[in-house]
């Protein structure tokens, strides 16, 4: 909203402008100045920087899951961690890739176009290299892939195309399917070159060997669900997800903890002279009768309270009732 003037500063701009003092073409262009915004269509902002943070966020549960996936898989120290990401246009993108690259195009179903998941020559040859049963490494000059290395990097892009359904489920319900590899980015063309891209870049560490792993997300594609990339909308999805996992993991390590429970028949002051001099035969006098309830100990915190019996001409003891809140913390 404009500012409004007193009728005081209207009489002054008036007598300003009749003396000369200023004019009206300055005063118009500082309030056109002040409406104009500079914008560059060759490279459209189209997401807004919460939008990118929780792409972020997304992509860290990726990074994860594909480091679970991949160490298991190599049996060797591997790290993948979301560098950086960033808007650009498409033709950006593709001019930066290295030629040959190892590209997947991926489906990004139910949504309408694909995406793009880009592993560098350094990485995917590190990875065959130790799924063939080397060390992990790659020093050679950059070349084609072979028909076996195709096979068997198209497995990778596969499961990592499963991995974004999972990273993606808070979100909406992705079904990413691999529908082709190329070596050559010059070959794909998504979209048109000018459109809006999210670019997320991850660093990868296999063994000894080091290098990026790339996917673009054109704002095209995503642009039916981009109102739920909010951080806000992205954690009350989660939060109960995560409290319904936690559960679950809590439940599932308690179930199979192992604890000592031990019930106390009752308790006797003796001095160290009557302890040495015990011998067999000898009858300790407990302060509680055979009738008596019996305290009974969790990891030596009463919990419950019993009374001794038999059960299958065996010495047991039957819990009658919780322990008072006040014995609990006492005992």
């Amino acid at each position: 909203m404009s500012e409004i003037l007193s009728q005081s500063e209207i009489d002054a701009l008036l007598s300003a402008i009749s003396k000369g003092e200023i004019k009206a073409e300055e005063v118009k262009s500082k309030s056109i100045e002040k409406k104009i915004k500079q914008y560059d269509f060759k490279r459209p902002n189209k997401f807004s920087k919460e939008q990118l943070h929780t792409l972020s966020i997304i992509h860290e549960n990726f990074a994860r899951l594909l480091t679970t996936y991949l160490s298991a898989q190599l049996r060797t120290l591997v790290q993948v961690n979301v560098y950086y990401v960033e808007q650009m246009t498409y033709n950006e993108f593709i001019s930066s890739l290295p030629n040959p690259s190892l590209i997947s195009v991926v489906n990004f179903s139910p949504l309408k176009g694909a995406i793009i998941i880009e592993i560098n020559p350094s990485v995917a040859f590190a990875i065959i290299d130790r799924l063939l049963g080397g060390a992990g490494e790659y020093k050679e000059k950059l070349r084609e892939p072979t028909e076996i290395e195709n096979g068997i990097i198209e497995k990778i892009f596969v499961k990592m195309t499963n991995i974004l359904h999972e990273a993606w489920k808070d979100i909406t319900d992705i079904n990413a399917t691999l529908e082709k590899m190329e070596t050559n980015s010059q070959f794909i063309q998504l979209v048109a070159p000018n459109e809006a891209v999210a670019l997320i870049t991850f660093s990868v560490k296999v063994g000894k060997s080091e290098g990026m792993i790339n996917i673009c997300i054109p704002h095209i594609v995503i642009e039916p669900i981009i109102s739920k990339l909010s951080t806000r909308i992205w954690l009350s999805n989660t939060k109960k997800e995560v409290s319904e996992k936690a559960l679950q993991f809590l439940s599932s390590r308690i179930s199979g903890m192992n604890v000592e429970i031990k019930a106390v028949l009752g308790k006797v002051q003796i001095t160290i002279g009557e302890f040495l001099n015990l011998k067999l035969g000898d009858v300790i006098t407990l302060d509680k009768n055979i009738g008596s309830e019996v305290d009974i100990f969790v990891q030596d915190n009463l919990k419950f309270k019993g009374i001794v019996g038999v059960y299958h001409n065996k010495m047991a003891v039957k819990i009658i009732s919780l322990a008072a809140k006040e014995e609990e913390t006492n005992g």
